[in-house]
């Protein structure tokens, strides 16, 4: 399913920890990771009434960079092919541009967590590549479930019965067959959009058909599972889906969470509304975002 992964690093916990991601991943598939760092030479536009002192400043930026790649190569296994690049520009625009001429596969990538929500939300490069690409991409948090690089044991596929969260499927079932992990198969009603309005509540009829057809989507997932020897078991959920998958990543110890998403639209406009924005926010685990190619929308 990779052959290429690409992981952008900066040398921080967050971005060692996805490539310890992967790296796992690339050892599955027997795939090559392009461990890349980006020197912003911009970063050091105030320093110009000092050539010198520029010059010095980015000096430290490359060194850090050079750095920053090569403990992701001394991380990797002799049997894990890697291939190191320090670039200069501007991140977004050369982590994108790198990923095209390398016919990159998959993309791994730390965030800032919750002390930067700010940050990832109001346009850092994580977030900024998440928008801007049909690759799959694994973001990935400095946090307990993601020291867990050796495999996943729990993998969590929400589903809304969409077409974008059919194509995660396909990565989720693949990934947990390479793992040798359960499949948590999962849907929220969100009764409080269905009503009329907030303070009525939705037909029962209307519950029970909905309930039914989420049951029967995440009754497929789990059957294709099981026909791969994988343990599997379902959930439909009441409650608004952010928050209640919040709450089952950590109930149930998930090790990743792989969804999919409405494309480039925006992170407002993600599957079950703006859910894979709220995890991508705040939860624990790794979350793997799937953008479905113009291909599979039609």
């Amino acid at each position: 399913m990779y052959d290429t992964i690409l992981v952008p690093t900066d040398g921080s916990d967050h971005a060692v920890r996805a490539a310890e991601q992967a790296l796992t991943l690339a050892d599955w598939f027997d795939a090559t990771v392009h461990a890349i760092s980006v020197v912003d030479t911009s970063a050091a536009s105030g320093l110009l009434s000092s050539g010198s002192v520029r010059r010095e400043f980015i000096n430290q930026l490359e060194t850090g960079a050079e750095r920053a790649v090569e403990t992701i190569e001394e991380m990797a296994d002799d049997s894990i092919a890697v291939q190191t690049t320090v670039l200069e520009g501007k991140p977004k625009k050369k982590i994108l541009a790198y990923a095209r001429d390398t016919d990159a596969e998959l993309i791994v990538m730390g965030t800032h967590g919750r002390s930067g929500v700010s940050r990832f939300v109001a346009g850092s490069v994580t977030e900024h590549v998440v928008r801007s690409t049909d690759l799959p991409v694994l973001t990935v948090r400095a946090t307990e479930q993601a020291e867990r690089s050796d495999g996943y044991e729990e993998i969590l596929v929400p589903t809304d019965g969409s077409d974008a969260a059919g194509v995660a499927v396909d990565h989720g079932l693949e990934i947990a067959r390479a793992a040798d992990a359960r499949v948590h198969a999962v849907t929220v009603l969100d009764t409080g959009d269905m009503a009329a309005s907030p303070t009525l509540s939705p037909p029962t009829e209307m519950v029970k058909h909905l309930e039914t057809e989420r049951q029967n989507a995440t009754d497929e997932i789990a059957a294709r599972a099981q026909e791969d020897g994988l343990a599997a078991t379902t959930a439909v959920l009441e409650g608004r889906p952010g928050t209640e998958l919040l709450e089952y990543i950590d109930d149930h110890e998930i090790d990743l969470v792989v969804m999919g998403t409405h494309g480039r639209s925006g992170l407002d406009r993600l599957l079950l509304g703006s859910t894979t924005e709220r995890l991508l926010r705040h939860a624990s685990a790794p979350i793997l975002a799937i953008t479905p190619s113009e291909a599979d929308d039609e």
